[in-house]
This record gives C-alpha cells, structure tokens and sequence, in this order.
C-alpha cells in the first residue's frame, strides 16, 4: 500500500518549510508565485488534496461557494449552476451544491450545514425563508446572495427577475392577442414560492382589465411532459370553452402540446399554449412554444460575480439588489 503522503511530506518535497506550504496551497498573497507553482505542481503530481478544515481554522474560510437549490430534477437550475461555474472557474473559489427540495425547513438544515464549513460565499434561490435561516444568512461570514427573484425582502445582496411583473406580462401579451377565456396549470403549489408570484401577477392583470381566469390546476407534484399531458386533458373536459392555457412551466406546456397532437386540436387556433423559462428542451419541437426567458444564466454568472467583487473587497461591498428584465418569446402558439 502507497504511503498516504502529508503535508510535511509535500513541503520537504518543495523545499520549503510546512507553513510556507501550507499558505501556497491556500493561495496566500504572502507566498511567490514561483513557489505557490511549485508546490502545487507537486502536491498535484503526488495526488495530495489540501485539509481545507485544517486551514479554515486560520483562514476563517474555505475556497469553496455554496449553492442552495430546491432542485436539480428540473431543467431550471442546471443552468443556473452551469452561469456560477462558468464565472468561478478562473477563481480559486469553486461551488458546492446543496438541494431543499422546496422545502424550508430542510432548505435551513442545508444552509446551517454548509455555513459550518465557513465557505466564501454563500448562493440561495428565492426570498422566502424560516425566521432562523434568515438570521444565519445575516450573521454569515461570508457574502449571502439571494437569488432568481427579487419580488420581497433580501438579506443581503439579490439578483433576480421580478415573477410578478413576468405574469403580468404574459397576461397583457394573450389579451393583446384577443383571448378572453384563459386557464392556468401550476406545479409545486403553493411550494414554489416564485411560480404561486407569477400566477398572482397574471390574474391580477387579467383582473385589472376586467378579464376573469377560466379555470385552473394548482398541482402540488412535480413538473413533467405527462403531468402537464394530463392536467391540459382534465381541464379542457371540465372547461371546454378555453381558448389558451399559460403553464407554471415549460415542460407543462410541452405536455399540453402532446395532448393537442393526439386529441386532434391545432395549436393556437383550437387551443393556445404558454409556458415558463426559455427551457432548452424547446428547441427542435416541431411548433415553437411561447415562453418567458428567465435569465437563468445570467442570474447564476452575476451571482458569482458578486461573490467574487465581495471577496476582494473584504466583506465591504454595498448590497447588491439587480432585477434583470424577463423577456417573452411568442412562438408559434399564441
């Protein structure tokens, strides 16, 4: 068995004392660029990972930033991490991931676990939750943003878009379009705190112009292509009379396109569709789908950014509150 090498062991390698070695590795600003790059090249040609515990003790921190979101199930957060990756990558600082599951209670235990390590940096999706989890937000030693809404009160620094404004969008666009009889089919009601503030923007501008919504689903499961299949069949046999649908997301609306190609209905004469997020998984259907572009993205690369400004500023950065602008695409089924 191959000894399993320490740090003393790197450091002699290097010629250079254990705490010189120590701080290289930690990226210490006191250490030569020379000798932080011979000590690496070793400490990587030998396989040693650095104790990050161990140095977190006298760095207060370790180079690591936590990302707290309530799923990776979905297709939305995958590029919300891929925007904080993309941005970290030539940093010393790389992400962790932890899942709530949209679940604030579980959402605080993640958060006190993660905050335990003393990372450099702390990402959250969403504004809402428990009274404790805001108070370790707020005590954090390292910089907290909240992300993907900004419709509430942050902690610290937010980016985001506002869902409220993103219904109310979607409601002004299908009744420029001349429909009058309109549902909606939601998933994660009431979890998904942010799908629940779109779903008020839209029917309180449908209401503001004296339109009232036809029928609605409001599913407590999970997103998926057959759900949406599903709940689109249910609610056109109890409300016939609907002309468009507007879907909590988009793969919910590409469950209602399924259901229009089998039941016969053409898209948008019989029946309009509507969903959520600008999804990759639009592309190449054969009938593009009218959507909403939720900077996913963006609001992931600006949150690292953040992260990043915070950091070489000690901590002294002014909160940060950034509401990107949603963006509709119509496609082909309004």
């Amino acid at each position: 068995m191959t000894k399993k090498l320490l740090l003393k062991d790197i450091a002699k390698l290097a010629g250079v004392s254990e705490m010189t070695a120590s701080r290289a590795l930690r990226d210490a600003p006191d250490v030569s660029k020379a000798t932080k790059a011979k000590v690496e090249r070793i400490a990587q040609s030998h396989g040693y990972v650095p104790n990050r515990i161990a140095g977190s003790l006298s760095s207060k921190s370790v180079n690591l930033v936590a990302v707290v979101v309530p799923s990776l199930n979905s297709f939305v957060f995958p590029e919300v991490l891929s925007g904080v990756s993309e941005t970290l990558a030539n940093s010393p600082l790389k992400p962790v991931v932890g899942v709530s599951g949209y679940d604030l209670a579980e959402e605080e235990e993640v958060i006190r676990e993660m905050l335990s390590w003393r990372p450099s940096g702390l990402i959250v999706a969403g504004l809402e939750h428990t009274e404790t989890t805001r108070k370790m937000l707020a005590q954090a030693d390292c910089p907290v943003v909240e992300i993907m809404d900004t419709d509430g009160d942050p902690v610290g620094h937010c980016v985001g878009i506002s869902h409220l404004e993103a219904g109310r969008l979607m409601a002004r666009e299908m009744l420029a379009r001349g429909y009058r009889r309109i549902g909606f089919i939601g998933t994660k009601m009431p979890q998904d705190f942010r799908a629940k503030k779109r779903f008020d923007g839209f029917v309180a501008e449908l209401t503001d112009q004296g339109v009232q919504l036809s029928d609605q689903e409001l599913f407590s499961g999970g997103s998926s292509i057959l759900t949406g299949r599903e709940l689109t069949a249910d609610m056109l046999r109890r409300s016939p009379e609907i002309e468009c649908i507007y879907y909590s997301s988009d793969v919910m609306s590409v469950g209602g396109m399924m259901h229009c190609q089998v039941a016969g209905l053409n898209i948008p004469n019989d029946l309009a569709l509507a969903g959520f997020n600008n999804l990759e998984i639009l592309q190449g259907l054969p009938l593009p789908l009218a959507t909403t572009d939720s900077c996913r993205r963006a609001i992931g690369k600006r949150a690292a950014e953040i992260v990043l400004k915070a950091r070489e500023q000690g901590g002294n950065l002014l909160a940060v509150h950034e509401v990107l602008q949603s963006r509709i695409s119509a496609g082909q089924s309004l």
